[in-house]
């Protein structure tokens, strides 16, 4: 067990170096900062906005227009100009985002039928979050003038009648059905709701494979190109301790590296969705079909996760072994990657069981696949599909295992190398 223990130590140590920490602190800084930026526009972008008015009308009809602007959730900011000419020059002088101009004659007109377009002058200065959001700006003002002078009119016409029933005679009631549960509520926001609280874990997952993979090959490169694996060979330990303290060191440092770059994620999401309230409305709804994790769930989850990580540093081992130096080690991470990034970008944006039998059979074949599947059938009530890629998984990192504790028990552990392209040389025989 100290032997273990040592080895353990020798191998952590030589992970943790000053450029880790650097980019680790680096990241999350950089996480952070971009975070408040954004938090600082949308809260921008969710503040009451003001709208400048110039009223060349001045009927009774057009104030309590504009006054119904203001009830509606505008800052609306009456300006005094009597000429448009003047006041797009007052509102081009004073940065201005938005003018609205009402037309002379516009309720006379509005009485007969007759509408005269509003003028909307929307100011472009930058591209920003808050910028960009001038549009709707627009498009909310306009659609609240129209329901106004819609309402006014139906009212006026049907007094007894609400307005809304007239345009919309026509109401539904939405159901959402999850396996045996229903709960009165939309399809939509269920998923939406499903989706942002299970979209960390792929990307925790892909993090930490990425990291640990990357540490354990370019530490065999490293030892390798150092002549320090040679050394290690010779001392009198089993070659699958060798193998499973590598495990052991990459998986653990991975984990904190990961914990700490998604630490600086959540700031960043926090920054982009933090201002975003949130429904009780929805959260019963999501208690009523059952889409919540259990303390079990967690747990399978979590195994499905781990298991996900073993076969990513058992497959990072031999891939190792593979190398000279850490040049290549980098070239190397690769074809991990790209097994990494097929499941992660199918699980985030399509469902696998639409997927035509071949590649639905390739996409499992994949062992980092399933973990990404595992908490949309955990939540669905689909425990078989997970547990067969738990065992799948397992499966696989067992004979990833017997193959690399089969190759450091020889000497290929030492020969074997991928040259990508390089001659050979006197040096190389």
């Amino acid at each position: 067990m100290n032997k273990f223990v040592n080895l353990l130590k020798k191998e952590i140590k030589e992970m943790i170096t000053f450029q880790l920490i650097v980019s680790l602190l680096f990241t999350t800084g950089l996480f952070y900062f971009i975070g408040v930026i954004a938090k600082s526009e949308i809260e921008k972008v969710a503040a009451e906005r003001d709208v400048y008015i110039v009223d060349l009308d001045g009927s009774q009809e057009s104030k309590v227009l504009i006054e119904n602007l203001s009830y509606a959730g505008f800052k609306t900011n009456l300006l005094e100009e009597k000429d448009k000419s003047a006041a797009l020059e007052y509102a081009s002088g004073n940065n201005l985002d938005l003018l609205i101009v009402i037309p002379e004659g516009f309720s006379e007109a509005a009485s007969q039928f007759e509408f005269k377009n509003i003028e909307a002058y929307t100011y472009i200065r930058s591209f920003s979050i808050s910028s960009s959001a001038s549009t709707a700006l627009v498009e909310g003002v306009i659609s609240e003038i129209n329901r106004y002078i819609s309402n006014s009119f139906l009212k006026e016409k049907f007094p007894d009648i609400d307005p809304d029933n007239l345009k919309n005679p026509i109401k539904s009631t939405d159901f959402v059905i999850v396996r045996d549960k229903m709960a009165a509520g939309s399809a939509a926001e269920v998923s939406s709701i499903v989706y942002s609280q299970s979209i960390f874990v792929p990307i925790i997952l892909m993090m930490i494979i990425l990291y640990s993979s990357q540490m354990v090959l370019s530490a065999i490169a490293l030892e390798k190109q150092d002549k320090t694996l040679e050394t290690l060979l010779t001392v009198p330990i089993s070659r699958n301790y060798i193998v499973i303290v590598k495990m052991a060191a990459s998986g653990l440092i991975g984990l904190i590296s990961a914990g700490v770059y998604m630490l600086g994620f959540r700031y960043y999401m926090s920054g982009l969705m933090g201002n975003m309230p949130s429904s009780g409305q929805a959260n019963e709804l999501i208690q009523q079909l059952g889409l919540q994790f259990t303390p079990n769930d967690f747990v399978l989850l979590g195994i499905s996760l781990f298991l996900a990580i073993l076969c990513a540093l058992g497959l990072a081992i031999i891939l190792g072994v593979m190398v000279d130096d850490l040049k290549s080690a980098q070239t190397m991470i690769l074809p991990l990657m790209f097994l990494i990034m097929i499941p992660y970008f199918i699980s985030m944006f399509s469902d696998i069981n639409s997927l035509s039998l071949p590649v639905k059979a390739l996409v499992l074949l994949i062992p980092f696949s399933h973990p990404f599947l595992a908490s949309q059938n955990i939540l669905l009530g689909n425990y078989n599909i997970v547990f067969n890629g738990i065992i799948y998984m397992l499966a696989v990192f067992i004979i990833l295992i017997l193959i690399a504790g089969r190759i450091f028990s020889t000497d290929r552990v030492l020969t074997v190398k991928l040259r990508f392209g390089r001659k050979r040389t006197m040096k190389d025989n």
